[in-house]
């Protein structure tokens, strides 16, 4: 067992959020089992740093912990098609489904695409009018022929982040990623991302928890594209979060306000799950409240985390609004720290990578 020195400068440049990272560590596909990764677990009361498999993460839980599950559910929304006019390919990653037929999605093709314009999917089942820019590659777009939903269930694939280097149309691990880059618990279809703190947690796991008295709150977070947008100003206090859709219901905060009533902890299950805590807490009653809405929140130093005893969380990407999240609850330089030590025991990053447990 390593020991770490207690945290206490902050850091307001992004600069400070940067690490090296060999290529080789960023991990391009899912471990052979679920539970198979490797976990580091950081102490911040003992100032220590153990490593062991997430297979033995329930070792370190106790009766009467509460894990908060984020239940979004991943959308398989990459697909591809044609222009009716000209017969070019076009690619689509869809972002959002909106009232009446229409969808936000990233759309990929060469040329100019104009409102107006048919986009055909499969062969030709599906047919796309083009509505307007949202600039970036975004457009809004109307069904006018068949279930864009349908024919996504059937046809899309997975939204993988962009480290995760693959062929996009011939992806012979295409049918792995519709299990593995989805959590066994997800039932709210809406994230272009996976929560992946979540994706270790196997069945027969979550069921030997439930077992040993361990408590399990659900929240909703769908997860967006912009979690894996790097922070692109010098000073982290000027960065400006995309927003996302969440909700804590009545039943999660009630389990989570009960739990540390009784002097349990609670323990969020990825960055997602502790946004919507955070989003959800009310200074004036010190409690999460429900909630439902659209949250940008940003948590960074030397912003408190107030909603939470402890994080189960990946390895994320440098400058990322994610490292400062982790960063807020353990400390810069101990997250920092431990990074490092990760690189040298040769942990997996990213998505698909390995896990920490900061309690």
């Amino acid at each position: 067992m390593e020991r770490s020195e207690p945290v206490t400068e902050i850091s307001y440049s992004i600069e400070d959020y940067d690490f090296a990272l060999p290529e080789d560590l960023i991990a391009q596909k899912p471990a052979e089992r679920r539970e198979g990764s490797r976990l580091m677990v950081l102490n911040r009361a003992e100032r220590s740093c153990q490593h062991t498999v997430f297979s033995e993460v329930l070792s370190f839980l106790h009766p009467g912990d509460v894990l908060v599950l984020n239940r979004t559910r991943v959308i398989p929304a990459r697909v591809f098609g044609t222009r009716n006019a000209t017969g070019g390919k076009v690619e689509f990653l869809i972002l959002a489904a909106e009232p009446e037929g229409i969808w936000r999605s990233l759309v990929k093709t060469r040329g100019r695409l104009r409102p107006g314009e048919a986009l055909l999917l499969g062969n030709g089942e599906v047919a796309l009018e083009v509505l307007e820019s949202q600039g970036r590659g975004a457009w809004r777009l109307r069904e006018t022929r068949g279930s864009l939903r349908a024919h996504l269930e059937s046809n899309g694939k997975m939204p993988l982040p962009p480290y995760i280097k693959r062929d996009r149309t011939a992806d012979p691990l295409a049918d792995l990623d519709r299990e593995r880059y989805q959590t066994v618990y997800g039932d709210q279809p809406g994230a272009v991302a996976a929560p992946t703190a979540g994706l270790h947690f196997s069945e027969a796991l979550l069921s030997s928890a439930k077992k040993q008295g361990v408590r399990i709150a659900r929240v909703l977070l769908h997860v967006g594209l912009g979690t894996f947008q790097p922070i692109q100003t010098e000073d982290i206090r000027e960065h400006v979060m995309h927003e996302e859709f969440f909700e804590v219901s009545e039943e999660a905060a009630r389990e989570v306000n009960a739990a540390r009533s009784r002097g349990r902890r609670v323990i969020a299950v990825g960055t997602t799950s502790l946004r919507c805590l955070e989003s959800a807490w009310s200074p004036s009653e010190k409690r999460v409240v429900p909630s439902r809405g659209m949250t940008g929140i940003f948590i960074h130093p030397p912003l408190p985390v107030r909603s939470i005893d402890g994080l189960l969380t990946n390895f994320h990407l440098p400058k990322s609004s994610l490292l400062l999240l982790v960063s807020a609850f353990a400390g810069r330089q101990r997250v920092l720290d431990s990074y490092r030590r990760a690189i040298e025991e040769r942990y997996r990053f990213f998505s698909y990578g390995d896990a920490m447990l900061i309690l």
